[in-house]
């Protein structure tokens, strides 16, 4: 009986390792190429990452003691090595994504996104421009941005801007 009950497990096991690991690739994700450049010789990273609701059991007699924050991600060089485990909060109630500064250069974000396990994001950081990865699905590029100068998941959402091939030469 016992070996008869572990085979749909094991069927079950199968198929949700295989829906979590399967890859979701993505173009290259850089500042806003309409965006405003300062001097600088590191960029900044925002990633809206997928909101998690949290709640505060001391309410104060509140009715609403839920909010949304965005979730942790790491960041990697291009050696695959760790170089940032990021907690995405900067207030315990606030909504908005913490901004991590970095030396230019490429990256790989890993991180939880809307209607997904974990995405892997390519990410281009340039000095002074700050690249913003839009993982939760409510990021609304210009109307008159071009479809190609976007990088979108697979369901179509963007998730950000195309990184200008131009603007990476000399960025290893």
């Amino acid at each position: 009986m016992k070996t008869v009950c572990m085979f749909p497990g094991a069927g079950l096991l199968a198929v949700l390792i295989g829906c979590s690991s399967t890859p979701v690739d993505l173009a290259r994700v850089g500042p806003n190429p309409a965006g405003i450049e300062r001097t600088a010789s590191k960029g900044g990273l925002q990633v809206f990452s997928s909101l998690a609701e949290e709640n505060d059991d001391q309410s104060q007699g509140s009715t609403d003691s839920f909010w949304h924050q965005h979730t942790d991600y790491s960041i990697y060089d291009s050696q695959g090595k760790r170089v940032e485990r990021v907690n995405n909060t900067i207030g315990q109630y606030e909504r908005t994504p913490r901004m991590v500064t970095l030396p230019a250069g490429r990256y790989v974000v890993k991180a939880e996104a809307k209607d997904y396990f974990w995405v892997e994001v390519p990410v281009t950081i340039e000095p002074g421009r700050t690249t913003r990865v839009h993982l939760d699905a409510n990021w609304q590029p210009p109307a008159n941005a071009p479809k190609n100068g976007l990088v979108s998941m697979t369901n179509g959402i963007p998730v950000g801007w195309r990184a200008e091939p131009a603007k990476e030469i000399g960025i290893k």
